[in-house]
């Protein structure tokens, strides 16, 4: 039985689910075209990619966990490389993804790290691109990137540099191309979308006073999966009465009372596309006061829905926002108003890398077709009763602009 195969090996190396690709070979194909003249412009050689979405948007790549937090013998490297001068690009992943590779993956060159090779994840890496003759001129790493951590970061960095490569930051090379969303991935927005109706819709119909939090995540987080809704970078957040005030809080075992305020902020995610999305809910009938500010900070996205166009300045509809607020005289009163860059997200984040608001210079920037943000209207209430959130995604096409989700944007009461 010398040579036999043993069950690891079948299993690992010659198991082939069916694939499981988002998008065509062409859109994939275009998307490392125009990666490759990007490079070009910026000065970069070799670009290698190690953030969860980065690997997604060129390769398919896809999984549930990237070693954020993983013991420091097991670097978090595993990702792309694309050479400026090159029609392929590299994965590199350690052995017990090789499954997972051929699953979603699109690229024909895999290196699997074995278990057996003693080597650390960077120096397999170095050494292969070595071997290709990837290695020379500038490299561009994402830097601004969680993943790896800064120590690992550093060891790789170091080991371009010993390569005799320039390091430089290419974080953003990818991110500005991510930032404008072909007509496919505008499909999957629109459906991210309509999943997120389904769970605010699945709020509305199941919270009552007397349910805790987590009660009513429960049912969310059910009426999407059932909808076709994968686990979004943003867990679903419930928070009711003072909890409002602390914001990003985890939803708890709090139970929901009769007057308390509660808000609700959910992503809808489809093939990691996201929307972002949240509402007001009052336990029976609100302060006339409350009521009021909520329907006046509800009334802005009526001057967002009259203002925004394709190409329009981003200026132009923070401005009109703003000037808004201060007539309805709450401007001071706000949280926050502005928002942020939509699209491909994975754990712990649905944040993208641009935001907006009226106090952040936009530099001339327009929300040019293949835009998807977020608009957050989000206010403190009078009374002391917390804090409201209204927030809103929107998508920017060639031939017009819309704002995705149905809830009302007024205080919704629950009788």
């Amino acid at each position: 039985m010398t040579g036999t195969p043993g069950a690891r090996e079948l299993n690992l190396r010659y198991s082939s689910p069916e694939p499981e690709f988002a998008f065509s070979l062409e859109e994939y194909r275009g998307r490392l075209e125009n990666t490759r003249r990007a490079m070009e412009r910026a000065g970069i050689d070799l670009l290698y990619l190690t953030a969860p979405e980065s690997r997604y948007y060129i390769s398919g790549f896809c999984s549930d966990w990237y070693q954020a937090q993983s013991p420091k013998g097991w670097d978090p490297l595993s990702g792309v490389a694309i050479r400026a001068d090159s029609d392929r690009f590299i994965t590199f992943e350690r052995d017990v993804n090789e499954v997972l590779v051929r699953l979603t993956t699109v690229g024909d060159d895999v290196r699997i790290r074995a278990g057996s090779d003693a080597r650390p994840m960077h120096r397999f890496i170095l050494d292969h691109l070595q071997d290709a003759g990837w290695l020379g001129g500038t490299v561009g790493l994402e830097l601004f990137n969680y993943r790896p951590s800064p120590g690992v970061s550093r060891m790789f960095e170091a080991a371009f540099e010993d390569a005799g490569m320039r390091v430089v930051d290419g974080t953003d090379l990818l991110r500005s191309l991510r930032s404008v969303k072909s007509p496919q991935e505008l499909s999957y927005v629109r459906t991210a979308a309509r999943i997120g109706d389904v769970g605010m819709r699945a709020a509305m119909d199941h919270m009552r006073p007397g349910m805790t939090e987590l009660d009513v995540y429960a049912e969310m987080v059910h009426a999407m999966a059932r909808a076709g809704g994968e686990h979004s970078g943003k867990t679903p957040s419930v928070a009711s009465g003072q909890r409002t005030l602390a914001t990003d809080a985890q939803t708890s075992r709090r139970m929901i009372m009769p007057g308390d305020i509660v808000n609700i902020d959910i992503c809808g995610c489809y093939n990691r596309y996201h929307t972002n999305y949240a509402r007001t809910f009052s336990m029976g009938e609100p302060d006339r006061l409350v009521a009021g500010r909520v329907a006046t900070s509800a009334a802005a996205f009526d001057v967002l829905a009259d203002v925004i166009r394709p190409d329009v300045p981003v200026a132009d509809v923070t401005g009109a926002l703003k000037a808004y607020y201060e007539e309805a005289g709450i401007w001071e009163d706000r949280w926050w108003v502005g928002g942020y860059e939509m699209g491909i997200s994975f754990q712990p984040d649905w944040v993208g890398p641009w935001v907006y608001d009226p106090d952040v210079d936009p530099e001339g920037r327009r929300f040019s077709p293949g835009t998807v943000v977020n608009y957050e209207s989000d206010f403190f209430l009078p009374q002391s009763a917390g804090l409201s959130l209204i927030i809103d995604t929107m998508a920017f096409s060639a031939t017009g602009a819309e704002l995705l989700h149905t809830a009302p944007r007024d205080l919704i009461v629950i009788a």
